[in-house]
Parts: structure tokens; sequence; C-alpha cells
């Protein structure tokens, strides 16, 4: 069989998942999964969430390990994700790190039975509440700490925790500073001093089974994105493509000018400082309306058309209109 760097893209979509023949041996995943074993001990822990391939990121239930996603380990993959899904999810090493941190919150949730403490279900709520198909989050929350895109950690009380003990992990990240007058604090303090009691501790709970490993995934790229794309939405119209696409152009005669995507990327803090002082919301927030519009300028190929200085006072009132409007009118849902 040729390598997977060779082949186009619909001989790779009639490719079963088990045949790629993957592994995080050797790649840049391997670096990454030692530098969380090091960040982990680091904090005094004898905790190593055990990893492998699957289909998605995840930790399983009763299983401290973290299963990663099958594209990180090939970059020909990878650039199919993008194409299919119009991002790579945790295809940076900062974003990759973030995940894994947030999935090691969930794998040591798991190993030392976290959240069967009385005080876990006080401060992040009922671990067995189901898991919504979409959440609805509230940008201007104090009572969640912010790591992964989205303001994650509204989504359910273990992704609220999972979110907590990876913001305390990372190194560096000055946590009590930083959240020092946000309600969060107490998350953070109660992840702190829980940590510190186990310190050196073996886990509980040393399962090192692994659940839907992509060597035993026998369905084809094609009916996984496909799913995918179903479930995300990305082959229905976008709330911003009228709007992108009068601000942006897709004619011929544009086709050599600056993609609208990395246009909106060059400009992007200006955008965030500009339109929170315009409207006095968070630039995090912020920054999650421009990666919605920069991805789907991506994805709708739209170059730059007009005069630089109208076309960013424009995609500045399109920021700050989309702020306001999609984000605390409830408009706005986040498929999990």
């Amino acid at each position: 069989m040729p390598a997977l760097s060779k082949l186009t893209d619909e001989q790779l979509l009639d490719m079963r998942m088990c045949d790629l023949k993957l592994s995080i041996r050797g790649t840049p995943l391997q670096k990454r999964i030692e530098q969380l074993n090091q960040e982990l001990a680091s904090r005094g822990l004898n905790f190593r969430p055990h990893c492998w391939l699957s289909d998605d990121w995840f930790s399983p239930d009763d299983i401290p390990g973290i299963a990663i996603p099958f594209y990180l380990a090939n970059p020909r993959l990878a650039r199919l994700e993008r194409k299919q899904l119009l991002e790579v999810e945790g295809g940076t090493q900062a974003w990759c790190m973030k995940i894994l941190r947030h999935e090691a919150g969930h794998a040591i949730d798991t190993a030392f039975r976290i959240r069967r403490k009385a005080r876990y279900r006080e401060l992040f709520g009922r671990p067995s509440e189901p898991y919504p198909d979409y959440y609805q989050p509230t940008p201007s929350s104090r009572d969640y700490v912010l790591n992964l895109d989205m303001w994650y950690a509204q989504a359910h009380p273990l992704e609220d925790f999972a979110e907590t003990f990876a913001v305390w992990l990372r190194p560096g990240t000055r946590w009590r500073t930083r959240y020092r007058d946000w309600p969060a604090i107490k998350k953070l303090e109660f992840v702190d001093e829980f940590m510190k009691s186990i310190a050196g501790q073996p886990p509980l709970v040393q399962n090192r089974r692994t659940i839907d490993s992509v060597g035993r995934i026998r369905r084809t790229l094609r009916t996984h994105y496909r799913r995918k794309r179903k479930h995300y939405g990305v082959d229905y119209p976008s709330i911003y493509d009228v709007d992108l696409c009068k601000l942006f152009s897709s004619e011929e005669a544009h086709r050599r000018n600056v993609t609208a995507a990395a246009f909106l990327s060059q400009i992007r803090n200006e955008l965030r400082t500009i339109v929170a002082h315009w409207t006095g919301e968070y630039t995090y927030t912020i920054d999650q309306v421009i990666q919605e519009m920069i991805e789907r300028c991506r994805e709708l190929n739209l170059r730059l058309g007009g005069a630089i200085d109208q076309v960013k006072r424009d995609a500045m009132i399109l920021v700050a209109v989309r702020t306001t409007s999609f984000l605390h009118e409830g408009r706005h849902r986040v498929a999990m």
C-alpha cells in the first residue's frame, strides 16, 4: 500500500481507520505526552494516564486514560481533517497541550474517584447529570475557568472539573492572581488542596484498557466525516455567510488578493481591543466570534476585495454586532 502522503483525498476517504496503521511513537504526540507527564510529576502526582489513538478526544468512564484523535499522528491526515471539518482540533503545540491537560483532568478524576467527594458535587454539580447534545454558554460568567474555547467548562460538571484541573496544571498559570476575584477561585483551591493530599500516592483505579482504538475501528474515513459534519453542522449555512460575503469577495478578479481568513488573523488583536472598548465585552468572548468568522471565511474561500481601511472598519462593526447579538440573546448553541 502506498504511503498516506501519496494518496488523494478520495482514496483516503475510502480507507478504513484500522488500515491506516498509525502509531503515537515517533510523532510530535509522543513529545507532548511526555510533556504532560513531566507536568504531572512536577506537581508531585504519581499518575501517568495511558494514551492511545482513536476517532476523537475522550477519556472513558472507569478508564484513567486518554484517547487521542488519529489525524494528529500523521500530517496528511491532519490536512484531510482541516478540509473536512475546517479545523484540526489540537493541531498546534499549545492547543494540543490544553486538550491533553483537560483530558488528564478526566483521567485523574477517574483514577482517584474524586467525583465521589461531597465538596466536588458542591462546587461543580452532579457528575451524573446527563450530557447535552448542545450547551448554551454565558460568556460573562466568572463561575468557570477559561482553558478550551467556547467556554467549555460550562458544558457539564465533569467538563467543569477537567477544565479547572487543566488551568491548575499548566506551568506558569498564576491562577491565584488570574482568578482572584472570580467565584471560580473556589474550584481551583479545591483542586489544589486535593492534589496536594494525594501527592505521591498510587491511583485507586489502574485500569489500562483502551476503548475504540483506531486499529479496531472498521468504518471508513468517509463515513466518519459524514457523521461528524452532520453533528457539527459543517454542511449548513453559517449565521455569518451573508455578512461575510458582503464584506469580502469570492469574485475571480480578486483571486490573487490576500484571503479573508489571513486578513482577519492579521488584524485579530486590533479587532479584539477595539470591539472590547466599544462593547465592554471580555476579549475572550470577542476572540471566539473572530475565530468562527475566520473559519467560515476559509471554507467560503473569500478574499479581500475592497480598500483595507474600509474593510477593517466594517469588520469591527460586524464583530461587535455578532458578539452582542448571537452570544447574549440566547441564540448561540455549541455542539458537544
